[in-house]
């Protein structure tokens, strides 16, 4: 049975904004070998959005770039929405039913399947199915955005801490 993870890279005060922050190429390593280890990734719409940039290769991207980009697009990917139509290369689109789509996925999965977004982070809390929850916790102060938890935040129990990097540590927490 797969273990359900929400993990997101994290401001100081809380919010997930990738676009004013970004993976050092030492923080990319860590994410690459993260990425290959993953049984799949289920994305809500936005974030699913965000990472089709790793979709291509780009002849300027440096050779951590390029390796998370490969790395990325050999993993199985499900994306949540009900606006989009079709998704990308080894991704299917989930409309309905997320919940029982997510339960068959961890029945039929061996490993870590990750999730990234937080709205859909927050339905399947609600629902009960996230395993653990990991920030990626970066020394910078953003002052708004969107935040790691979208709505109410779940009774936590904190598990592990990791210096993943010189300036980022990653924090484990799981449904208490």
């Amino acid at each position: 049975m797969a273990k359900l993870v929400f993990e997101l890279n994290q401001s100081l005060d809380g919010y997930i904004d990738h676009e004013k922050f970004a993976p050092d190429p030492l923080l990319f390593l860590h994410f690459v070998e993260r990425v290959r280890s993953l049984a799949g990734i289920v994305y809500g719409r936005g974030m699913y959005e965000v990472m089709r940039y790793w979709d291509e290769d780009r002849p300027d991207d440096e050779t951590h770039e390029h390796n998370f980009a490969s790395a990325w697009r050999s993993q199985p990917k499900w994306v949540v929405s009900r606006s989009l139509k079709s998704v990308g290369p080894n991704a299917t689109l989930v409309t309905d039913d997320v919940e029982a789509t997510i339960r068959k996925l961890k029945a039929e999965l061996a490993g870590e399947i990750e999730v990234a977004g937080s709205g859909l982070a927050q339905s399947l809390t609600e629902a009960g199915l996230i395993d653990e929850y990991r920030m990626y916790l970066h020394p910078i102060v953003l002052g708004s955005g969107k935040t790691f938890f979208a709505g109410s935040r779940p009774r936590l129990r904190f598990a592990a801490s990791d210096q993943i990097t010189e300036n980022v540590i990653r924090l484990t927490y799981v449904p208490a």
